[in-house]
């Protein structure tokens, strides 16, 4: 099935969506939010341990793909979810992820029991 010209666009649109959680420090960025209302930036690089300039580009990034929004208050800059929907979306990804690792830790049981090759064991 090819995309036609009115679709495109969607899929790009989804694409980027998916490019602006496709880093550690932004998922979790993305979890500290949905922790709590609202955070202050200096909150999240106590939390993060990132340098400022890092995390500066890392909330530029879930901004401009419509994940987070800011708002300067005093001194202060705050951050929330944009929507509702990325907390459920980081707790599906949290759902398979854990699905991930509890197939990998059975595959990982299944090869220690498998016969050894040459001097010792393997694993």
């Amino acid at each position: 099935m090819s995309l036609t010209p009115r679709q495109r666009p969607l899929y790009e649109v989804k694409a980027n969506l998916f490019k602006g959680l496709a880093h550690p420090f932004r998922i979790r960025l993305l979890e500290l939010l949905a922790a709590a209302p609202e955070v202050t930036v200096a909150s999240l690089q106590e939390e993060t341990g990132l340098e400022p300039s890092h995390l500066s580009q890392h909330l530029a990034v879930l901004r401009r793909h419509r994940l987070v929004l800011s708002e300067r208050r005093a001194r202060h800059v705050y951050y929330r979810l944009a929507d509702p929907a990325v907390a459920r979306l980081l707790a599906t990804a949290r759902e398979l992820l854990i699905g991930v690792l509890v197939e990998e830790r059975t595959l990982l049981d299944d090869a220690r029991t498998l016969p050894t090759i040459g001097d010792g064991p393997v694993g």
